[in-house]
C-alpha cells in the first residue's frame, strides 16, 4: 500500500465538472468559490540550495517545477533571521517587534507561561477561518508551548506536529537513517568527528555544543494528544497534508505546512543517502538526502492537488523561515554573505516561490523586494477578509503576479530589529548595523555586501537612518530575551 493514501478524486463526476470550469481573472472568484492557500513553510534551507536558486549538488525538481510553473522571487525576505519570531509576522501579517516578539523563545522557554504569539493577535488562521475556511496545521509550531497558545486556539481546526523548536524524524533507536549530532567531546574525550561502528551515528565537535534536547517534553501531537508517530516526520507531515487536502476539497481551505526539515538534528533517511553516496563528505550526504526527501514531498503534496482537482484553486506559496545555518548544516546562501542568526542578505533573504495555475503566469522571475508578510496580505485579499481595514505591515502581492511589466510594485522600506542588530531596504539601498555605526551597501551592484559605502554617502546615510529610527518609534520593547 502507498504511504500517501489519496481519496480518488477524479471520477466521472468530479472530471466532468472540471471540464467545465471557465478559468478566471487573478482577483476574481474562483469556480468553487474562494480560492484554497497553502503555505509550504521550510526551516533553515539557505537561499543558494535550490535548483533553481543556483544549487547544483543537491536535485529539486519538484521545487524547480513549482517555480518554472510560478513566480520565483529573487528578493523574498522574513522578517526575522531565525524561527519562531520569523513564523510570528508571517502568521500574522505585522512584523513581530510591534507585539514583543523579538527573539527566539528555544527549549524550555517556549513552554514558559506567557511566552509566546500574543493573544490579542489574529493570525492568518482566525481570519480566515472567520470567513468560512477550513484551517490546519501541520508540522512546527513553535509560537508558544502552553495551552494557550495552542495553535487550535490561534485559529486552526486541525494541528499534527510538535509545539517547540525542533524533533528528531525517526523515534530512537533512530532505525533506517544516518544521525549527525553535535557534541562537546567525543568518546575518547577527544575533538573532532567520530563515526560509530555500523556508520549510523556521526558525531562532531565543531560547533563546541551539545545538540539540543529538541524532543523533552515535546511529543507528537494530533490536537493535544501525543501520538506514536513511527514515520519519518518528513514523510508524516507529508501524509497528513495530502489528507487534509483530500477531506476538504469541496470547500475553501487554509494548510499551514510547516516541515521541520532541513532543521537540526541531522537524519538522512538511507533510501536517500544511497542517491547522494558519491558526496564523499557525510555531513554534506546528509544534508543532501534531507533537501532530497523534502522535494519529494513537495512533490506528493502538489500530485494530491492535481489529482482532487484544486489545483486550480489553490495559490501556494513556498517559502523558508530564515536563512542557513551553513556550519551547523552545510547550508548554502550563496551569493549572499551571513546565515541564519544575522541580518546580512543571508539571514534573511531566502527561496521564495509562489504558483497559482492558470491563474498567475508561470515562468516569471520577481526582482521587487517582497516580504513574508505580503503572503498574509494576499490570502485574506484573496478570501474577502476585509484586507483593506486591517492593520497590516504586508502589502498583497497579487499584482506583481499577473505577468504585465506595469503591475505596481510596492514603494515601501522594509525593517529588521533583534537587539542591537538592525537593518533597513529601501529600493537598492541596505542600511545594517550590530552595536555599531551604520553600515551602507548597495544591493544592485553588491549583492554580498562586501563594500560599505557609508563613508561615500553620509546624506544618504543620514537618509536612512531617520527612516529607520521613525519607524523603530512604533515598536515596542520585547517581551522577552
Amino acid at each position: 500500500m502507498s504511504l500517501f493514501h489519496r481519496p480518488n478524486c477524479l471520477g466521472l463526476a468530479c472530471l466532468a465538472t472540471l471540464l467545465l470550469l471557465p478559468l478566471t481573472a487573478l482577483h476574481g472568484a474562483t469556480p468553487t468559490g474562494r480560492p484554497n492557500v497553502v503555505y509550504i513553510v521550510v526551516d533553515d534551507l539557505g537561499y543558494g540550495e535550490l535548483g533553481c536558486y543556483g544549487g547544483r549538488d543537491i536535485p529539486t525538481p519538484h521545487l524547480d517545477a513549482l517555480a518554472a510553473g510560478g513566480v520565483r522571487f529573487t528578493n523574498g525576505y522574513v522578517t526575522a533571521p531565525f524561527c519562531a519570531a520569523s513564523r510570528a509576522a508571517l502568521l500574522t501579517g505585522r512584523y513581530q517587534t510591534r507585539f514583543g516578539f523579538e527573539f527566539n523563545p528555544i527549549g524550555a522557554k517556549n513552554a514558559a507561561p506567557g511566552i509566546g504569539l500574543p493573544i490579542a493577535e489574529k493570525t492568518v488562521a482566525d481570519r480566515l477561518r472567520e470567513t468560512g475556511y477550513a484551517t490546519a496545521l501541520v508540522g512546527k509550531w513553535h509560537l508558544g508551548g502552553t495551552a494557550e497558545f495552542h495553535p487550535q486556539r490561534r485559529g486552526f481546526d486541525e494541528f499534527f506536529g510538535f509545539l517547540h523548536e525542533g524533533h528528531t524524524y525517526v523515534p530512537p533507536p533512530w532505525a533506517g537513517v544516518t544521525t549527525w549530532l553535535r557534541r562537546r567531546a567525543l568518546p575518547d574525550a577527544g575533538l573532532g568527528r567520530w563515526t560509530s561502528p555500523d556508520g549510523r551515528i556521526v558525531w562532531s565537535t565543531h560547533l563546541n555544543s551539545n545538540e539540543p534536547d529538541y524532543d523533552a517534553d515535546n511529543p507528537i501531537l494530533r490536537s493535544s494528544q501525543p501520538v506514536d508517530e513511527r514515520a519519518n516526520l518528513t514523510d508524516a507531515f507529508t501524509r497528513e497534508a495530502c489528507d487534509f487536502i483530500g477531506r476538504h476539497r469541496t470547500q475553501p481551505f487554509f494548510l499551514y505546512l510547516a516541515y521541520n526539515t532541513v532543521h537540526s538534528p541531522m537524519q538522512g533517511a538511507d533510501d536517500y543517502m544511497k542517491k547522494f553516496a558519491h558526496l564523499e563528505d557525510i555531513h554534506r550526504r546528509i544534508f543532501a538526502a534531507m533537501l532530497a526527501q523534502l522535494d519529494d514531498s513537495v512533490g506528493q503534496l502538489l500530485t494530491q492537488l492535481r489529482e482532487c482537482g484544486v489545483e486550480e484553486n489553490t495559490l501556494v506559496v513556498f517559502l523558508s523561515d530564515n536563512g542557513g545555518p551553513t556550519k551547523e548544516l552545510t547550508s548554502r546562501n550563496t551569493p549572499l554573505r551571513g546565515g541564519k542568526g544575522e541580518l546580512q542578505e543571508g539571514g534573511i533573504r531566502v527561496p521564495f516561490i509562489v504558483s497559482w495555475k492558470n491563474h498567475v503566469p508561470g515562468g516569471q522571475v520577481i526582482g521587487v523586494p517582497v516580504t513574508s508578510m505580503d503572503a498574509t496580505a494576499a490570502a485574506l485579499e484573496l478570501a474577502g477578509a476585509g484586507v483593506g481595514k486591517l492593520k497590516l505591515d504586508g502589502v498583497s502581492f497579487l499584482p506583481l503576479l499577473s505577468g504585465k511589466k506595469t503591475a505596481p510594485a510596492p514603494e515601501r522600506p522594509l525593517f529588521w530589529r533583534v537587539g542591537r542588530k538592525h537593518a533597513l531596504r529601501s529600493g537598492d539601498w541596505k542600511l545594517i548595523r550590530d552595536g555599531a555605526a551604520w553600515q551602507l551597501y548597495d544591493l544592485a551592484h553588491d549583492i554580498g555586501e562586501t563594500t560599505d559605502l557609508a563613508a561615500k554617502e553620509p546624506a544618504r546615510v543620514q537618509q536612512l537612518s531617520a527612516v529607520w529610527d521613525q519607524w523603530n518609534v512604533e515598536q515596542i520593547e520585547p517581551r522577552w530575551r
